[in-house]
């Protein structure tokens, strides 16, 4: 059996996602090396692509699609399903969160750049543990259990995403949303120089 689109699809926009969590990682260490400000507009941008993307669209299709169709097929995952699930109802309000201690930063400067660099670890840290459970647990789980048909349903719906960021044509309401990301964020996801680890 060939690769399902929709397995394709999560691992193009995992990847995707997680080298953007670190640009920005890397982009407020650098700043904080430097003494120096980051380019909260271009901040701004990135979280905004987290909220109207990964959170909107990938996660719900996760949670609406995906696991369901696991928990028909076996019980088994129901423990680590539910707590997917949970990661999902509340990553919505993380990023709403984060992007308030982004403009608190903004605001009051210096004084919450420690705050905020924090929330930012934080946040990436919960992301990328969450997409690690469902590279090593659920995508091999699902392999092994889910139907052509079940297939055929999931790629035809995350077929649709269209994320910019895994090499998609930007929708045009996007568009200036994805240029500034791609202008302002390192390698490998924009064209921004590349930010230095300081080692």
């Amino acid at each position: 059996m060939t690769t399902p689109d929709t397995l394709r699809i999560l691992h193009e926009e995992h990847a995707a996602l997680a080298a953007m969590l670190r640009s920005i990682l890397l982009l407020l260490a650098q700043h904080r090396r430097e003494g120096s400000l980051p380019d909260f507009a271009a901040l701004r941008a990135m979280l905004f692509y987290v909220d109207e993307f990964p959170e909107k669209r990938h996660h719900y299709k996760e949670s609406a699609l995906l696991f369901p169709k696991l928990r028909q097929r076996t019980p088994l995952a129901n423990e680590l399903l539910d707590h997917l699930d949970g990661d999902h109802a509340q990553g919505e309000q993380a990023v709403r969160e984060l992007e308030h201690s982004l403009l608190a930063f903004e605001m009051m400067g210096e004084a919450r750049r420690e705050a905020f660099e924090q929330a930012a670890q934080r946040y990436v840290d919960f992301y990328l543990t969450h997409m690690r459970h469902e590279e090593e647990e659920i995508i091999p789980l699902a392999q092994k259990l889910l139907t052509p048909e079940d297939w055929a349903e999931l790629d035809k719906a995350f077929g649709a995403n269209r994320d910019p960021l895994t090499g998609h044509e930007p929708e045009a309401e996007y568009r200036a949303l994805f240029s500034r990301i791609t202008n302002a964020v390192p390698a490998p996801i924009g064209l921004g120089a590349r930010a230095t680890t300081g080692r």
